[in-house]
């Protein structure tokens, strides 16, 4: 019989453990990626003995990772070595306080209590409410899929949604818990890791505290490409064939079907299904023939922001930089309406920098240093006036002024061997992401679950897809549930409705 085959287009996390996925369930599948590595936006820089991760640097919810590794017969244990990382912060704030978010309750306790009388009890409960965010979403919204409306909004459903605030803001719940500006912040600012304003996500996103205190920030040595190069491993190990160097010209379409590709070296593949792992907008605006859809996809909805990115090899070490840190700027709320609704920099930028050394010996020569720093900006927007050389320069100088004076790093500047800088134009260019938002679709009420773009196409029935912007959302761990929800689709909806003699049209209409 012959095996049912199989193309990823694009070799992210989310391909890759899709095509992993498919190839342990008897696909043949080929992978083709237009960079020359795998990994998509978690991938790497390695120059002069300095290793950056380029995107994702906390590696959390290891039960989703440890699921798709065993997922395909193997352990994760063989292939990754975990360091927990406690303190998981050293927050800054421009008035000189600064927060050890850590696990060691006593700890925060201490911390908290100095900043407001009643903190600490409000941090118990915030911490607790997050736990039931985190589990009712995990179960009910995020790791499952949704074949039609009613199943979204059900009976059951409907309650949940409320009791998960997902139509109240996040930093507005957060008032709940604290008074002090300043810890509103503190239990807010992770949500620019999923590209969102804490005064526009919904305020089910308490659950990003909770994983990071309760389930722990992890790092594994080797950096955060240590997981993408297992997972290719475990990949090929199965069967996967991966293209690099490869970028998709344009999928062929017939009637309700994608019938091929062409690559923009001429070359032609055929399968008998399709998974985009190019950034969704992408794959609609620039692949697919379908107009209308691709402009309601770009023109309508919401994207995250962006950021600019500077990698630093420095020929000195600053060991008083800690592994994860955060530096938040005043006026917080005005910095959010700078980069969301004016897609600017802000006056007073907030910043997060990443020392991987500290944990990671080889992540720099010895007697030297490996720094990240990713400042949070808007995205690309060709209807206002965006200068972005002269952003950078002064997001530069802003991060160097303040480690010099918060972080007696007075002399970086100096000791710095090389830069790489990265900005929206970069994310836009290097890998097809919309507008340069570097977390691809927003996730407020009206973009996530069954209201996010469906991780099926409508029209072409073989045609799905994996990533950060189809559901159930962005986040290294998010998007291995999409690798294994959209696999469970293809093989419930084509495989097994294939077997059972139904044509793929029947069974989309059934579906």
């Amino acid at each position: 019989m012959r095996k049912q085959t199989a193309v990823v287009i694009g070799a992210g996390i989310g391909g890759i453990a899709t095509a992993a996925r498919l190839a342990k369930n008897g696909y043949d599948v080929t992978v083709v990626e237009k960079n020359d590595t795998p990994g998509g936006r978690c991938n790497q820089i390695v120059k002069d003995g300095h290793r950056f991760d380029i995107g994702p640097t906390l590696f959390l919810m290891p039960e989703v990772w440890e699921e798709t590794f065993a997922s395909l017969g193997e352990k994760m244990s063989d292939h990754l070595d975990l360091r927990r990382i406690d303190p998981t912060y050293k927050v800054r704030f421009d008035d000189g306080l600064q927060l050890e978010l850590t696990s060691n309750i006593g700890d925060m306790q201490t911390q908290l209590e100095k900043v407001e009388k009643t903190a600490f009890t409000g941090f118990l409960n915030y911490i607790a409410e997050g736990s039931k965010h985190y589990k009712i979403s995990l179960e009910k919204f995020v790791g499952r899929n949704f074949y039609n409306i009613f199943e979204y909004f059900s009976l059951s459903n409907l309650p949940l949604i409320f009791q998960l605030k997902a139509l109240g803001k996040h930093y507005t719940n957060t008032g709940r818990f604290f008074k002090d500006e300043r810890l509103k912040a503190a239990f807010t600012f992770q949500n620019m890791y999923l590209g969102l304003s804490p005064y526009d996500a919904p305020a089910t996103y308490s659950l990003l505290q909770y994983t990071e205190l309760a389930e722990g920030v992890w790092y594994p040595m080797g950096g955060m490409y240590a997981g993408i190069q297992a997972l290719t491993t475990v990949a090929e190990k199965l069967g996967v064939k991966f293209i690099y160097d490869a970028p998709v010209k344009k999928l062929k379409v017939e009637g309700s079907k994608v019938a091929g590709l062409t690559l923009e070296d001429g070359r032609e593949l055929t399968a008998d299904i399709f998974v985009g792992n190019a950034d969704l907008p992408y794959m609609y605006d620039q692949l697919l023939p379908d107009r209308a859809e691709a402009k309601k996809l770009i023109n309508e909805k919401l994207y995250t922001c962006s950021t600019i990115m500077f990698y630093w090899g420095v020929d000195k070490e600053y060991s008083q930089i800690a592994h994860h840190n955060v530096f938040l700027g005043g006026e917080y709320k005005a910095s959010f309406e700078k980069i969301f609704n004016e897609h600017t920099l802000p006056e007073v930028p907030s910043f997060y920098v990443h020392a991987p050394k500290r944990t990671d010996p080889a992540a720099a020569p010895e007697g030297q240093d490996t720094l990240y720093v990713l400042v949070p900006v808007g995205h690309l927007d060709a209807r206002s006036a965006q200068d972005w050389d002269a952003m950078v320069a002064r997001a530069r100088r802003y991060v160097l002024d303040r480690l010099a004076t918060e972080m007696d790093a007075a002399d970086l500047e100096a000791h710095l061997k090389f830069e790489i800088v990265y900005q929206p134009k970069t994310w836009k260019e290097r890998f097809n992401l919309v507008n340069g938002s570097a977390f691809g679709l927003s996730h407020n009420f009206w973009q996530v679950g069954y209201l996010r773009p469906h991780n099926r196409h409508k029209k072409y029935k073989n045609l799905y897809f994996a990533g950060a912007s189809t559901h159930p959302g962005t986040g290294l761990p998010i998007v291995l549930l999409s690798a294994r929800l959209t696999t469970e689709r293809i093989l419930k909806e084509y495989k097994g409705l294939q077997v059972e003699g139904y044509k793929l049209e029947q069974a989309a209409a059934e579906g």
